[in-house]
């Protein structure tokens, strides 16, 4: 006999105005756009609910509820209205049932309606602010309802957070059980730690909030991976990428070297789309925001001469790598290399055989061409920028309404090695390219290439 499934635990998210109810709410759909956020008192006036799937079963119902606002001379009604001390539903329900208690206190009265519709409530707070009366006066009136709370400090990753005076007031009133979760600055084992948390007062349910880490834990390593894989793709395009111009017309060279900057800078802006997408963040949301990403676009350019010039000094690589090979144009030129001297130097460097390349120049030079294509410098700046930006995104609350904090990652030697030995084999197929060919994504060999990349970059370096 088939077992049958349970309802949709029920969880009321309260607490006073303020405290990060919809960011909370926010960060744990994964959805930037949820409820409204605002600095303004009492910006959420009505219920809003919002489900979170373990598959395609829904497990959790979070409701969004407005701030409470007037708990002390709500707790003096109650305490006027009087009432047994084991009876706290009923007196409630009482309030619930007064028209002129409900006009008077009206965002409280829902509230409470909620929470004893539900099975639970999250209490969130700002942990930084003092423990006040109100809150205490709050928490005294939500216990009527005779439903678990789990209190939920907000914003923990402040420095001025009151985290210890917060979990000794909370144990005063018997909840010891409490949460740390910043809806700012995402951890997903502070999220898993919050629903352990939860299954603590609810062991009945526990199953299927372990569904829901499980669920969340598999969704956050393929988001890794398929992140992981969009670098690869960017890097592999980047590399084979080339620009044919004239080598007798300084004019076509330099605009060909533009061009060409132009085209990767595009490919590399389409993977900070992928990856905004992928972790669910809208481009749209960035618009406002200064440096390094405005409007979903990085602000900077990435051939930026200073930034390739510090990453040549930092990774060994640039001008200096292909010097010995043949000339090249210096960093300031956008860190794009001119000819096969750079390439040769490329591939040399790591560790490839160069017999393929005089054939291949002799061509070109008979044909009056030379090839363009981008250097060790700005290939590495592009990996470690895209690697700065995933971890970026992996860390950051969907309630996050500041700047992108992304730089430059940092690459270790053996994943330099690495990367510069696999994308000196990516230059020499440029038809392994989407920018060089709309068929490239089925050339054999380019998927095994990318393969490799994703292990380089996960730091799995050996052969």
């Amino acid at each position: 006999m088939a077992t049958r499934r349970t309802a949709p635990l029920q969880v009321a998210v309260v607490g006073h105005t303020n405290t990060g109810k919809t960011s909370l709410l926010r960060t744990l759909t994964r959805d930037a756009r949820f409820g409204q956020v605002a600095p303004t008192a009492a910006t959420t006036r009505q219920v809003e609910g919002a489900a979170l799937a373990a598959g395609e079963r829904v497990v959790v119902e979070l409701y969004d509820t407005p701030g409470l606002e007037d708990a002390g001379a709500l707790f003096d009604a109650l305490e006027a209205a009087g009432g047994g001390r084991h009876d706290g539903p009923d007196r409630i329900r009482a309030l619930l049932d007064d028209a002129d208690a409900r006009r008077r206190f009206d965002q409280e009265c829902r509230v409470l309606e909620q929470l004893l519709a539900s099975d639970c409530a999250l209490y969130v707070i700002d942990a930084r602010e003092p423990v006040l009366g109100k809150y205490q006066d709050e928490l005294a009136i939500l216990a009527l309802c005779a439903r678990p709370i789990l209190p939920v400090l907000n914003f923990v990753a402040a420095g001025d957070h009151r985290a210890v005076e917060w979990r000794n007031a909370l144990s005063r009133v018997n909840l010891h059980a409490v949460a740390e979760f910043d809806t700012v600055a995402f951890a997903l084992e502070a999220e898993a730690g919050l629903w352990n948390k939860l299954a603590t007062l609810l062991d009945r349910r526990g199953r299927d909030l372990e569904l829901l880490i499980d669920d969340r834990r598999e969704r956050a390593a393929w988001q890794h991976a398929a992140a992981r894989r969009a670098i690869a793709e960017l890097l592999v395009d980047a590399a084979g990428a080339e620009q044919k111009v004239r080598s007798d017309d300084p004019a076509a060279r330099s605009a060909g070297l533009d061009l060409l900057k132009k085209r990767i800078a595009a490919r590399e802006q389409r993977c900070v789309d992928e990856l905004l997408s992928l972790y669910r963040f809208d481009a749209a949301s960035y618009a406002a925001l200064d440096l390094p990403l405005t409007d979903g676009r990085w602000a900077a350019s990435p051939f930026d001469p200073a930034l390739l010039a510090d990453t040549a000094r930092q990774t060994g690589t640039g001008a200096g790598a292909g010097a010995a090979a043949g000339a090249a144009f210096d960093l300031a030129t956008g860190g794009l290399s001119l000819g096969a001297g750079t390439l040769a130097g490329a591939l040399i460097g790591g560790g490839v055989g160069a017999a393929w390349l005089p054939g291949r120049s002799l061509i070109d030079k008979a044909r009056g061409q030379l090839r363009l294509q981008a250097d060790d410098a700005a290939m590495l700046h592009l990996a470690g920028r895209q690697r700065a930006l995933i971890a970026a995104l992996e860390q950051r609350g969907h309630a996050s309404t500041a700047p992108v904090e992304a730089g430059l990652a940092e690459l270790d030697p053996p994943r330099i090695a690495a990367l510069r030995g696999l994308l000196a084999r990516a230059r020499i197929r440029p038809d392994h390219s989407t920018l060089n060919a709309p068929d490239a994504e089925e050339k054999t060999g380019r998927a095994r290439r990318i393969d490799r990349l994703v292990e380089i970059l996960e730091g799995r370096t050996g052969d």
